[in-house]
């Protein structure tokens, strides 16, 4: 594996209904694989709890955020820390202001999720006129919306 520096700005933007995902850097190497990203997220509705195939960790650098786990709200201040286990439903809103979140996720799957959902998903649209999209884009990457 070879160093990688990453400028601020820099990066592949994912314009998605909760915020601009920014592809910072993709790592592989004898240990495993992840994926860094950041998130730049309006004050906006909750997308969906979904499952995703990979674990994230969400550390919050700006603002506030709630994070609903299974169920489960955390809310989350500047310095904070959520990890969601892959296989579990989650979803996060921002709270009062727009916040940046550094997301780490494991294996290299949530890129190419979010690439997808840019590209297919239309963000100006309310989430109900974009669920045959949103769903398309899910079943293609092995995430599921949970109820509820």
């Amino acid at each position: 594996m070879s160093t990688v520096h990453v400028r601020p700005g820099e990066g592949r933007h994912h314009r998605m209904i909760d915020g601009d995902h920014i592809a910072k850097a993709t790592v592989r190497d004898a240990g495993g694989t992840f994926e860094v990203f950041e998130v730049v997220a309006p004050v906006a509705p909750m997308a969906p709890p979904h499952i995703s195939p990979w674990a994230g960790v969400l550390f919050l650098l700006e603002g506030r955020i709630t994070v609903v786990v299974d169920g489960a709200s955390h809310d989350v201040e500047p310095g904070g820390l959520v990890v969601v286990p892959a296989g579990t439903p989650a979803t996060f809103g921002v709270v009062g202001g727009p916040a940046r979140i550094l997301v780490v996720t494991s294996g290299d799957g949530a890129g190419r999720f979010f690439a997808d959902f840019a590209d297919t998903v239309a963000v100006d649209r309310p989430i109900e006129e974009s669920m045959p999209a949103i769903r398309s884009v899910t079943s293609r990457h092995g995430v599921a919306l949970a109820a509820g």
